[in-house]
C-alpha cells in the first residue's frame, strides 16, 4: 500500500491527531509533513515565557483549568503551546476530564502572566476537528474571522497573546522562534520522537531519517540560510498541515459515519449529502422531506456498538427523531420548531457563516442593567476608524488600542465588550480576509431579504456576530459558545429559547431573522438535546 493511501484509508477512519501519527508509525508509513507538523504543535519553546526565562516553568501550565476544577497539567513544568488549549486525549482517562476534539476544558483557557493583567484569553477555545472544510464564499478561521488562512491563524498565535505576546512584540516573537529552530539540538524527548533537530528535520536530506519524516520537497527548508520571516513560514505551513486534516469519520465518499445520527441516515437511506451544484439549504430541506415522508423508520438499536468515549448508549430512536425534526424545523405559533438548521446546516452542521444569538446582549445586561446593550454607543464606519485607538482591537500598527470591544464584558467596565466580527470586518489594520467577509456578509444579508451591500450596513450586521461552531461531537467540546458560559447542552437550549423570544418581540440588537422562526417549550428541550447527543462520536 502506498504511503497516500494508507493516509487516505486512516482519515476514513478518522485516525487523527496523536493517535493517526501513532498508527501510520506503527506501520512505517508517516507522511512526514503531519507528524513533523504535529512536532511543532506540540513545541513548549516558543513561548514569550522561554524566550524572557529560557527552561523556566510557566506557572499557567501547572494545572488544566476547567469550568468546575483543576486537573494535573500535561505541559506542567514546559511554557505554552497549542495542543494546551488544544488538547485530545491528554485526561482522556480521568473522569473528571474526558476525550476533547482539539478544545479546552475552561470556559476561557488561561494565557502566560504580562503586564496587560490578563488572565484568559478573551473567547473560549473552538473545537479544530473539521476547521478546514472548504466553503462556497471562502474559508476564515477564528470566532470574528480575523484570519484567510490557516498559516495567518498559525503565525498570529505563536506570536500572540495566547503564547505570551503583546501587540508590539511580533518581530521579537518571529526573531525568537526562528533561534530555537536554528538553535535546536535533537535532544529533547519530542526531537527524540520525531527525527532529530529541526536543521536536520526541516533540511529533509539526511540518510538516517525514517520516511515517516523525510519531508517532501515543497515542506523542506535549509535552516542555515533562511530568514526568520522564511523559518516561521515554514513552521506555520507544517502546523497547518497538520490541523487542516484533522477531521470526524468519513467514508470514501465523503460521507461521515461516525455517529449514531449518521447510520441513522444509512440504514434508511436518507440523503447523507448534497448532490452536486445543490446548496447546503437545499439539501437540508431535501433531508427534511425525506425523513418526515418516513412511514416506518429503522432505529439505531445500539445492538454490536457501542460509544467507548462517551456515557450514553449508541442508539437512535424515536425521541431522537422527534428530535431531529425540532431541529431542522422552522418554528411558529402553530408549530414548534428550533430552526437550528438556518444556521447548523447538515452535513457538517455549522454554515460556517457569522451570526448574532443575542448571547452578548444578555450577558451585557445581566452586568449592567436590562436595555444597557441597546443603548450601548457603538461608533459608525467612519467614527470607528477615524480614532482606532478608541474603539478597535490592538495589532502591531496600533499597539495601544484600547480592543474596547473585543473585551470580556465586566461590571467594574461599562462600555468595554466584545462584538466579535465588527471589529474585523472594514477594519484598516486587517486586509486579508476582507473580501471573503465581505462576500459571506453580503450573501447572509441578500438571505434576509436585504440587498444593500455597502460596508456600513454589513458593518452593523456584524454587531455581536461570531462563527457558528460544529455541532458535531459536542460531548467532546464542552463548555459552549464563544465565552464557554454553558457546561451542558440544557443551558445552551435555554438560552436559544430566551434570545427567540427577544428577538420576536424586537428587543434584541441587529436581531437574527433565524432565532424570530424559533417555537421551542420546556418540552421539546429533552428531544432536541437527544438529537445533539445523537451526533457524538468516538473522535480519536
Amino acid at each position: 500500500m502506498k504511503n497516500k493511501d494508507l493516509y487516505a484509508l486512516l482519515l476514513i477512519f478518522g485516525l487523527t491527531g496523536l493517535n493517526m501519527a501513532f498508527a501510520i508509525e506503527e506501520s512505517d508509513e508517516d507522511p512526514a509533513q503531519v507528524s513533523i507538523g504535529e512536532r511543532l504543535f506540540l513545541e513548549t519553546r516558543f513561548a514569550q515565557a522561554y524566550y524572557a526565562k529560557p527552561n523556566k516553568a510557566d506557572p499557567v501550565l501547572k494545572k488544566t483549568i476547567t469550568s468546575t476544577q483543576s486537573l494535573p497539567g500535561p505541559f506542567a513544568g514546559k511554557t505554552m503551546n497549542c495542543r494546551a488549549c488544544h488538547m485530545v486525549d491528554e485526561h482522556a482517562e480521568n473522569p473528571l476530564g474526558g476525550m476533547r476534539t482539539y478544545s479546552d476544558y475552561a470556559s476561557r483557557p488561561p494565557v502566560p502572566a504580562r503586564d496587560d493583567g490578563a488572565k484568559t484569553s478573551n473567547r473560549n477555545a473552538m473545537s479544530m476537528v473539521n476547521i478546514a472544510i472548504s466553503r462556497q464564499h471562502g474559508t476564515v478561521f477564528h470566532f470574528d474571522g480575523e484570519f484567510t488562512s490557516m498559516e495567518d491563524l498559525v503565525r498570529a498565535t505563536l506570536s500572540g497573546r495566547n503564547y505570551g505576546w503583546q501587540a508590539d512584540e511580533k518581530a521579537i516573537a518571529f526573531k525568537h522562534i526562528a533561534n530555537i529552530v536554528r538553535n535546536d539540538d535533537g535532544k529533547d524527548e519530542l526531537a527524540q520522537e520525531f527525527g532529530g533537530s529541526y536543521r536536520k528535520v526541516l533540511k529533509g536530506s539526511a540518510k538516517d531519517l525514517s520516511d515517516s519524516h523525510r519531508l517532501p520537497n515543497e515542506y523542506r527548508l535549509n535552516v542555515d540560510t533562511a530568514s526568520d520571516q522564511q523559518i516561521v513560514d515554514t513552521v506555520a505551513k507544517l502546523i497547518s498541515v497538520y490541523v487542516t486534516n484533522l477531521s470526524f469519520a468519513q467514508d470514501e465518499h465523503g460521507q461521515y459515519i461516525g455517529s449514531p445520527y449518521d447510520e441513522f441516515l444509512k440504514i434508511n437511506k436518507l440523503p447523507r449529502k448534497e448532490k452536486k451544484n445543490e446548496s447546503v439549504a437545499e439539501y437540508n430541506q431535501r433531508l427534511l422531506k425525506a425523513v418526515e415522508a418516513l412511514k416506518k423508520p429503522k432505529f439505531v438499536q445500539g445492538k454490536g456498538k457501542q460509544f467507548a468515549s462517551h456515557k450514553q448508549k449508541f442508539v437512535f430512536s424515536a425521541k431522537e427523531l422527534q428530535g431531529m425534526k425540532l431541529f431542522f424545523n422552522k418554528g411558529n405559533s402553530k408549530k414548534p420548531g428550533g430552526n437550528c438548521a438556518s444556521c447548523h446546516s447538515a452535513p457538517h452542521f455549522s454554515d460556517f457563516g457569522f451570526h448574532n444569538t443575542g448571547l452578548v446582549q444578555q450577558n451585557y445586561d445581566e452586568l449592567h442593567g436590562t436595555g444597557a446593550f441597546n443603548k450601548l454607543l457603538i461608533p459608525t464606519l467612519a467614527e470607528r476608524n477615524k480614532k482606532y485607538n478608541a474603539f478597535l482591537p490592538a495589532t502591531s500598527k496600533h499597539p495601544k488600542a484600547t480592543s474596547r470591544f473585543r473585551s470580556i464584558a465586566a461590571k467594574n467596565k461599562p462600555g468595554y465588550t466584545d462584538i466579535g466580527l465588527w471589529n474585523v470586518f472594514a477594519n484598516p489594520d486587517m486586509h486579508g480576509p476582507q473580501q471573503k467577509l465581505k462576500n459571506i456578509l453580503c450573501k447572509q444579508n441578500t438571505l434576509s431579504g436585504n440587498k444593500n451591500c455597502d460596508n456600513e450596513t454589513l458593518l452593523q450586521n456584524a454587531i455581536a456576530a461570531f462563527k457558528t461552531p460544529v455541532l458535531r461531537d459536542l460531548g467532546h467540546s464542552n463548555p459552549y459558545m464563544h465565552t464557554g458560559q454553558f457546561d451542558n447542552l440544557q443551558q445552551a437550549v435555554r438560552f436559544y429559547i430566551t434570545s427567540s423570544i427577544l428577538a420576536q418581540n424586537n428587543m434584541l440588537r441587529n436581531s437574527e431573522k433565524a432565532l424570530k422562526e424559533i417555537n421551542l417549550s420546556e418540552k421539546d428541550i429533552t428531544p432536541l438535546i437527544s438529537f445533539l447527543q445523537s451526533l457524538n462520536e468516538d473522535y480519536d
